[in-house]
């Protein structure tokens, strides 16, 4: 089949074990940082929603990137680190599939979803906080290889 230009046709492609890492990050500012870590948020656990949102992201992809493909997807594994210097939390997100196209996507749409979760619940203490360094840190599988982002 010819591509004209939409999705990119993956049949011929063979199954691999596929594995993404992506990450985002939130700098909350003085208050929304306290708030998040003394667990105090008005609208309860902001890690935890956080890791609920970025899971279901990771499953919702396809219905948000157009060209995606819906892919099973066998694990996701969503981590936070908190730094006390810059008062941000950074939303880390592992995605592990076996098919014929990548998961790059479904990591990087679960660490920004992530971060705009923590940003939807502690808005109330700072609208000022940026989302930022959304990106890919690795990947594995595929004809491609692997990948490493060098920083």
């Amino acid at each position: 089949m010819e591509n004209d230009g939409g999705m990119v046709d993956v049949s011929i492609k063979d199954i691999t074990l596929r594995t993404a890492k992506a990450s985002g990050c939130v700098v909350l500012g003085e208050a929304a940082f306290e708030t998040l870590r003394q667990g105090t948020c008005i609208k309860g656990d902001v890690l935890a929603t956080g890791k609920v949102a970025a899971i279901t992201a990771v499953k919702s992809t396809p219905a948000i990137i157009p060209m995606c493909h819906p892919i099973l997807i066998e694990a996701v594994h969503v981590d936070f680190e908190l730094n006390e210097q810059d008062k941000s939390v950074t939303a880390t997100v592992t995605v592990k599939s076996s098919g014929k196209t990548g998961v790059e996507m479904e990591a990087l749409v679960g660490a920004s979803v992530a971060c705009l979760t923590i940003y939807d619940m502690l808005k109330y203490e700072n609208k000022n906080m940026v989302i930022t360094e959304t990106r890919l840190l690795e990947k594995t599988g595929g004809r491609s290889g692997s990948y490493k982002r060098p920083d």
